[in-house]
């Protein structure tokens, strides 16, 4: 599994991430939710090696990965899609997925056509610049390229950003479908509903620190996270 403890960031002398610890056991959804600017992405940031841990431990099968360059992270088996989706707009989508297997020096064929049965709208556009797609097909794009690597472990920076909820609810319908083919998943949202849907285990995050934990229905159920973070049309 992936283990953070104790984790602590500083961004230029503020502490974004105050001692923190998440388990991600193998095979799980486990979201992080709270509002912006409670440290949720310097926690992946850190994970992935973008940005340097000031203290703690990042374990993965026991394997530290503080101070490990990100493509050696990634060699392991822990992707990121990243908030924004990020794809390469003037190349094609069959060239943004072949980017994602930039460390792989095996055969793509079959790992793409699964990208393709994963989303058939990209097998569609495959030779269309990715910078063309919606927004939601870039999503699926960013999705897809993560798994070219064929990750352990995928973290998703706030997936439903700026997309229609019809979008989103097909993209957390593909969450599920990733997770049920076996990939793990590392999951933060400001959508938390939809996010604690999904999840078998959910942290809340405040201001570099977790106030909450427990399984998704349990933070569902819980009054503060209800209040927060669900709206209080939700409350009942």
């Amino acid at each position: 599994m992936l283990k953070i403890k104790d984790l602590k960031v500083n961004y230029g002398g503020i502490e974004a991430v105050k001692g923190i610890s998440i388990d991600v056991p193998y095979g799980n959804i486990i979201t992080l939710v709270g509002a912006n600017g409670a440290g949720k992405s310097t926690t992946l940031r850190a994970i992935s090696g973008l940005v340097k841990a000031g203290s703690g431990s990042i374990t993965l099968d026991d394997e530290e990965l503080i101070g490990l360059p990100t493509a050696d992270i990634v060699a392991k088996g822990i992707t990121m899609v990243p908030e924004g989706r990020r794809v390469f707009p003037d190349l094609t989508v069959l060239e943004n997925l072949k980017i994602g297997a930039y460390l792989r020096n095996d055969s793509l064929d079959a790992d793409i056509e699964h990208v393709y049965e994963l989303f058939p709208r990209l097998k569609e556009r495959s030779w269309q610049a990715a910078g063309t797609l919606s927004g939601g097909e870039q999503q699926m794009l960013a999705v897809g390229r993560a798994l070219m690597s064929k990750p352990k472990i995928i973290m998703m920076d706030e997936p439903s950003l700026g997309l229609a909820p019809i979008i989103v609810q097909g993209i957390f319908e593909i969450i599920r479908e990733i997770n049920k083919q076996g990939t793990t998943v590392l999951l933060i949202e400001q959508n938390a509903n939809m996010a604690l849907k999904v999840a078998d285990y959910g942290y809340v995050m405040e201001t570099g620190v977790i106030s909450l934990e427990g399984s998704g229905e349990e933070l569902l159920a819980n009054e503060k996270v209800k209040e927060l973070y669900l709206g209080k049309a939700k409350n009942g």
